[in-house]
């Protein structure tokens, strides 16, 4: 069981910083009960982090002692690992777009996956389904007002909208126009207005 344990570690050593280690991925080295057993008394040593159900993460040596990786490499490794889009939901955006002073308390990601929560030593992160538009220009600034649009609501929309357009270049405009066609009857237009207008 030991043997086990040491190349579990081994495995999770190679890795990033930051980058989820998942039960699953860890098959070929022993049978799935051997494995979560492993995995189980590596988190009752400290050695990883138990993230969520069959997620795992190594902790970050620092010079203060072990910490949690940052939840934004954790959440953007996750991403590439389970195949997902995961993207900051809309408050996060508004705030980052300078829309709102109000800084979310709680992480939560918007999700292609499955809604869950994910425990990154005192802090824990809500991933929530998204449909597919809210997740649409991921990694971009066009995404992000979406985000931001789509959070603010049908009322405060438009307002935002003319907001963004005097503060970001042409080109994420014409991104937003060109993604159009999949948002919502109520945010299409708006940005068809407030593009053309």
């Amino acid at each position: 069981m030991e043997r086990l344990s040491e190349q579990i570690i081994q495995q999770a050593a190679a890795l990033p910083e930051g980058t989820p280690l998942a039960a699953k991925g860890l098959l070929h080295l022993g049978s799935r009960a051997a494995v979560d057993q492993a995995l189980s008394r590596l988190t009752e040593r400290g050695q990883l982090i138990r993230a969520g159900r069959g997620v795992y993460l190594r902790p970050v040596q620092t010079r203060f002692g072990p910490r949690s990786p940052s939840i934004e490499q954790a959440v953007e490794a996750l991403a590439q690992q389970r195949g997902e889009v995961i993207v900051p939901n809309g408050a996060a955006a508004a705030n980052a777009l300078g829309l709102t002073t109000q800084v979310p308390v709680r992480s939560v990601y918007l999700t292609s996956g499955r809604s869950r929560t994910l425990t990154m030593g005192k802090q824990s992160v809500e991933l929530r389904h998204a449909p597919k538009w809210q997740l649409s220009l991921a990694g971009k600034t066009a995404g992000q007002a979406v985000r931001a649009l789509a959070w603010l609501g049908p009322e405060q929309a438009e307002s935002a909208l003319q907001t963004l357009k005097a503060k970001l270049p042409n080109a994420v405009l014409m991104e937003l126009v060109m993604a159009a066609p999949q948002f919502p009857t109520w945010l299409a237009r708006t940005v068809g207005k407030v593009a053309h207008g």
